[in-house]
């Protein structure tokens, strides 16, 4: 099934009506529980998302966010390999669908995907919104030590891993590499603690026998020192109005901080250095601060450097550095 580019629209135009019928108080008190989670450092055995009012909540709460965190890990993955089309896709721990909806946004008419999740109500809702829509199937998984996968082109584990202990954490991204034919996709918060988890995410992805395509210039060591910084990105939401009633504020938009690795069992070209932080612009100059090949360090680009100051000045966090026609 062909999905456009306007998967994003498509996705906000299924959430419009959400949580029509749904108390307001109840709406309320579901989201902040799941704020609390979310913020919160103990993992579970147990789904998070209890009912039909609780996943509604994360839907509107969380839903807009994950999609976009998701879908620049996987932009990344697509600029290492453009070449690469997956036919099939496994989403663990999908939920209500967010990766499975930025696949089909990243690769038009993108694969068949099969969303994994422990939370019934999760995957009914997210049957729901995808319905004639999204080339998907949904199926009920614990997801752990002991969740076997099929082989398949594509696995995507986004905002799982912070609910699994140490153990099933290890096990379960050992399993997506498994069973990936083509990659393996790993998404987390943009804390310290959502980056820990991506590092030894890594680490067992190289073990695997994978090549990091993104963010990494490289599959060597990270370069941070453990406890000093943390990579991460930012991912821009639009906030529609249903978003700003369940979230609260005014701004149209918001920043979705995540970190990720995507690996691969194919030759990639991952970037040559890869901008770290949000770019800072001053007078007739830029400054860069890259990881690159050679480990972490500041550029400054200036006027002097013709045509790479404009792109220096375009330059976004996330984005592959010196641009392609420069390197």
């Amino acid at each position: 099934m062909n999905v456009s580019s306007a998967s994003a629209e498509s996705l906000r135009a299924a959430l419009a009506g959400l949580l029509d019928g749904l108390p307001p108080s109840q709406t309320t008190k579901a989201v902040d529980r799941l704020i609390a989670h979310y913020r919160g450092t103990t993992p579970t055995d147990a789904p998070v998302l209890r009912d039909r009012s609780d996943v509604a909540a994360y839907a509107a709460y969380r839903m807009p966010a994950t999609f976009e965190a998701a879908r620049g890990a996987l932009e990344a993955l697509w600029a290492a390999a453009p070449e690469w089309t997956p036919g099939t896709h496994t989403d663990v721990g999908g939920g209500t669908g967010a990766a499975s909806w930025a696949v089909a946004d990243v690769w038009e008419g993108g694969p068949r995907s099969t969303v994994l999740d422990w939370a019934e109500p999760a995957l009914a809702l997210g049957r729901e919104l995808a319905g004639g829509v999204l080339d998907a199937a949904w199926r009920r998984e614990r997801i752990g030590t002991a969740l076997r996968l099929d082989e398949t082109d594509l696995v995507t584990v986004s905002y799982v891993l912070k609910e699994l202990t140490e153990g099933d954490r290890t096990a379960l991204v050992a399993e997506a590499a498994r069973a990936a034919r083509g990659a393996v996709v790993v998404v987390e918060p943009g804390t310290p603690d959502g980056y820990e988890r991506i590092i030894a995410a890594r680490s067992v992805l190289i073990d695997a026998g994978l090549t990091v395509a993104a963010p990494c210039p490289h599959s060597g060591a990270c370069p941070i020192e453990p406890g000093t910084d943390w990579c991460h990105f930012s991912a821009r939401v639009s906030r529609s109005s249903l978003h700003r009633k369940v979230k609260g504020g005014s701004l149209p938009y918001e920043d979705e901080k995540y970190a990720y690795v995507a690996a691969t069992r194919f030759p990639v070209r991952p970037a040559p250095g890869r901008v770290v932080r949000r770019p800072q612009i001053r007078k007739g100059l830029v400054l860069l601060d890259l990881c690159g090949p050679e480990g972490l360090g500041r550029e400054t680009v200036t006027k002097r450097h013709g045509p790479l100051y404009k792109q220096a000045r375009d330059a976004e966090w996330g984005d592959s550095w010196p641009p392609a026609d420069q390197d």
